[in-house]
């Protein structure tokens, strides 16, 4: 993991912490521009593209962190090296542990604007519609929302109820309940209405929100993709709901088990009963075979009939 923060002079630098846990450090959760907006790793070594509108997504960041106390902070645009496919695949199956480790996430909404009404212009955000920003939302214990202009207007808790509105997420959820203890149906269902830009990131950036590592596998098609993280679900623990009509494997077997369970004579008879009508089988009380049979010792009464002439009523008479 690399952090960005500021040197003496006001520019910014990496700084690695590979092999050993970081300092505290803030977050950036943003929704992404065109490819020629956002500062690269590659520009930052450089020293280039500060005159791009991506940059002023680093300072705000740096810079809200600094107010906060903390020297570090870490933003996806350049603290990853995408050129390299072993470093990406690692930063994306760790993104969500960066997350949710972040003592601070910085929400950075640039199409919400104080100059207009940001109420009505917070839940249309582009922000509640990417992938990524799911486990933006869910993982850090700290979200704070800021407009582009970089002024706070609540945090994840303060306005959950309207966040759970607009997202579909519960609010439990929000509040900081584990995620393995909601479906794995319920899980998927939030991200159903997100979107991104390659089609295998609608599901590599579920792998967090379900705790799952996988390789990443650009290509492969979103299908292929889904399949692939539905069976590590399916290794990873068999009491979680991963097929395709939502049950659990235990209320599968159950329902099994209810199948194959043998006839219960005690909920059978019980059935003919409520079944049988007013006077039925008096005749056959009143007979001379019943009599004699009620009279005996230890002898049996044979009903000898074809199927469904009525001998299991009869019987719930007799009994």
């Amino acid at each position: 993991m690399r952090l960005l923060q500021f040197e003496a002079d006001g520019s910014l630098s990496l700084v690695p912490f590979m092999g050993r846990d970081p300092e505290p450090y803030a977050i950036l959760s943003h929704t992404w521009g065109s490819n020629n907006e956002e500062i690269t790793y590659q520009e930052l070594l450089s020293g280039t593209g500060k005159e791009k509108l991506g940059y002023r997504k680093l300072i705000f960041c740096g810079q809200q962190a600094a107010k906060d106390g903390l020297q570090y902070f870490w933003v996806d645009t350049c603290c990853i090296d995408k050129t390299n496919s072993t470093e990406l695949s690692e930063a994306i199956n760790s993104m969500f542990r960066w997350y949710q480790e972040a003592a601070k996430c910085y929400v950075y909404l640039s199409d919400v604007s104080c100059a207009a009404d940001s109420v009505a212009l917070f839940p249309k955000s582009r922000w509640f519609t990417r992938g990524w920003t799911l486990q933006e939302l869910l993982a850090p214990n700290s979200v704070e929302f800021f407009s582009v202009e970089g002024n706070i207007f609540g945090d994840k808790h303060t306005r959950a109820k309207e966040i759970s509105e607009i997202t579909d997420i519960a609010i439990e959820a929000l509040k900081g309940r584990p995620l393995s203890q909601f479906s794995v149906e319920e899980r998927m269902a939030w991200a159903k209405r997100r979107t991104t830009t390659r089609k295998e990131d609608a599901v590599y950036s579920l792998l967090g929100i379900f705790d799952i590592q996988m390789p990443l596998l650009y290509g492969e098609g979103e299908e292929k993709a889904r399949r692939r993280l539905r069976k590590e679900i399916r290794e990873s623990s068999g009491d979680i709901t991963t097929n395709d009509d939502g049950l659990t494997r235990d209320k599968r077997l159950n329902e099994i088990y209810r199948w194959l369970s043998p006839p219960d004579p005690s909920s059978n008879y019980q059935k003919a009963l409520r079944q049988r009508q007013h006077d039925t089988g008096l005749w056959f009380l009143r007979g001379k075979p019943y009599k004699s049979w009620k009279t005996s010792v230890a002898s049996s009464l044979w009903l000898h009939g074809i199927p469904g002439c009525g001998k299991t009523i009869l019987s719930s008479t007799v009994l």
